[in-house]
């Protein structure tokens, strides 16, 4: 394979010749070899990275200190990538030492050898543009990689958000479909009340409600960048007007109201808005796990379990059972939870690990947090097309259920009394009798009252009940 050779502090060292990366690009290739998982993995977070070299390059070019021809090659090169050009250019792990240093001057090589093909010179000739000199201008790693990460962050909660209105929607329109379903609901895995299939969905549609709110505050956190920090906070080589000519410039390249946190030095060493995020994630993905869990259940049996919904069947359950079908989608759900729970403890003591003006370990904490937002966009999803777009309900068994149910005499107990329900509930249990039966037998309601109590718009909502 033909060769470029390249320099940097630790010396010479040949370079793939039709590379885009260069040499700290290539070291950082071969040290890190950890995940199997490259930056190319992660197209908006390399998008994200040209969008604040673009804004970066029409800073120094508008405070005079690059010149047209290389503002030029640098935004050009950037609008490529952005476009998702060169992308399989970006060979650095995820997960590195260095503090993003690797990232970051995988992004400034590429930008820069791109930048020298636009103005007709060859790759590896950086006198002409240099990754360092040029195209990292007025920035470090320390400020560029963070802000980057959290305009990866801004955007993709915005498509986690798009994947739980999907899964919204699907509850949705079963809580429609099945709003004249009764059923029992039931408190400690007992019975207890009656309730309608449709309003049991309809909770799945306010709890996703929630979140979404929630995560919208919390997206909220990330509009604050420390660019113009450079290596600590204080802004050292950079420009005195520069914070402020490369804030606009970043809110005009990415469209966004991202805006300059007040102390750079504070924001550069503070993730605090990181475990905050990844809080509302572990949130949002606890309750989704929950109700999967009651799709499992509600959907146990057929014979000899609730039986009151049919997940759709989407693959043979059991290689030695014929005709069993499990709830596969639900459960591939419930382990997205436990995966996400899991590197939320990742994020936090990554974030308590930081050490004075630096937290080093923000590439853990960034690839943790964009596999979350990854894999419950795909769960989400998943779980509305493949599994709650096509649940049924058994409506006759759940009726069944409710008039079978000891829970029954809860509805009684305004009209027949507290001593009267608890005597009715204990020889229905004991004896196998309904309670409809009892009642009647005792005559403590005449059959025409009892018939009307027990309609069922009459036990799912409040009523008054007179003296």
């Amino acid at each position: 394979m033909k060769k470029r050779l390249e320099h940097d502090l630790l010396g010479d060292k040949e370079v793939p010749h039709d590379a885009y990366y260069g040499i700290q690009t290539l070291r950082s290739h071969e040290n890190f070899d950890i995940t199997n998982v490259s930056l190319s993995e992660f197209p908006t977070f390399i998008a994200s990275l040209a969008k604040v070299k673009k804004a970066v390059a029409l800073a120094n070019f508008d405070l005079e200190l690059l010149d047209e021809e290389k503002k030029d090659a640098i935004c050009d090169a950037c609008d490529e990538i952005i476009e998702g050009k060169l992308h399989n250019e970006f060979i650095v792990d995820m997960i590195q030492g260095g503090a993003g240093t690797s990232i970051n001057m995988n992004i400034n090589e590429v930008i820069a050898n791109r930048g020298l093909e636009l103005l007709g010179h060859k790759k590896g000739e950086y006198k002409y543009l240099h990754p360092n000199n040029h195209v990292n201008l007025s920035q470090s790693t320390n400020d560029a990689y963070p802000t980057a990460f959290r305009i990866t962050l801004y955007e993709k909660i915005y498509e986690l958000i798009d994947s739980m209105k999907i899964l919204r929607a699907s509850f949705s329109q079963k809580a429609e479909e099945f709003h004249d379903v009764i059923k029992m609901g039931r408190t400690q895995l007992q019975d207890a009340v009656p309730m309608t299939l449709g309003q049991e969905f309809n909770t799945y549609v306010v709890m996703i409600d929630e979140d979404m709110e929630r995560l919208k505050e919390a997206q909220q956190l990330v509009r604050e960048m420390n660019l113009g920090a450079t290596a600590i906070g204080t802004g050292i080589n950079s420009h005195p007007e520069y914070i402020k000519v490369v804030e606009q410039k970043l809110q005009d390249v990415t469209g966004r109201p991202f805006k300059t946190a007040k102390n750079l030095i504070e924001a550069t060493q503070d993730t605090g808005a990181y475990i905050q995020i990844s809080g509302v994630f572990k949130r949002v993905v606890t309750k989704i796990s929950k109700i999967c869990n009651d799709l499992r259940l509600l959907s146990s049996g057929p014979r000899a379990g609730f039986n009151e919904i049919n997940l759709p069947a989407v693959q043979p359950g059991s290689s030695i059972m014929p005709g069993k079908v499990n709830p596969v989608i639900p459960e591939v759900v419930n382990q997205v939870a436990y995966q996400v729970i899991g590197a939320d403890l990742t994020i936090t003591l990554a974030c308590e690990g930081g050490q004075l003006q630096l937290n080093v370990f923000e590439p853990v904490i960034a690839y943790n947090l964009f596999n979350s937002i990854n894999m419950m966009r795909k769960a989400f999803e998943t779980l509305a097309y493949k599994c709650v777009d096509g649940i049924t309900a058994n409506k006759e068994h759940c009726e069944k259920l409710v008039m079978n149910s000891i829970g029954l005499v809860t509805a009684l107990n305004p009209y027949i009394g507290y001593e009267n329900s608890t005597s009715v509930a204990k020889e229905a249990l004991t004896n196998g009798y309904s309670v409809y039966d009892i009642v009647l037998e005792r005559e403590l309601l005449s059959k025409e009252h009892l018939d009307e109590i027990i309609k069922p718009e009459n036990m799912i909502r409040p009523r008054m009940t007179a003296n």
